[in-house]
């Protein structure tokens, strides 16, 4: 038996294998390094960077609120900001097409617990 000699190795299905994994990595890589919740921000032009890393509330666009990742209701937030200072940094992350109640809700739940240094997060 007489073993046949290749001049030339074909590289087109691993290139094939290439791309697929390319386009796998690339496609999770970009839900992983955002690690948050989906939100259309409103845009506004005096967004900055907050110095601090502030409590996250966020609402999305049905009303649901979360803390942080964490998906909680209104009487249980209240119960969780009981356990901070009033100087604690808030952050407010509202999608731009979320119930306005939801909003004005929380807003009201940090006034009455005191809370001072509010922000809401915008896209520039």
């Amino acid at each position: 038996m007489e073993l046949k000699r290749f001049d030339q190795i074909n590289v087109i299905p691993f290139i094939d294998i290439m791309l697929v994994l390319l386009v796998i990595v690339l496609t999770t890589a970009s839900f992983i390094a955002k690690g948050i919740i989906p939100l259309d921000l409103p845009k506004a032009g005096s967004a900055k960077e907050l110095p601090t890393r502030p409590l996250q509330i966020s609402i999305t666009k049905d009303g649901a609120l979360f803390l942080g990742q964490e998906p909680i209701t209104l009487s249980q937030l209240q119960e969780r900001l009981a356990q901070h200072s009033p100087k604690s940094p808030i952050l407010i992350r509202t999608d731009r097409k979320s119930p306005f109640e939801a909003f004005i809700q929380v807003l009201d739940l940090l006034k009455k617990r005191g809370f001072e240094r509010i922000d809401l997060e915008t896209r520039r």
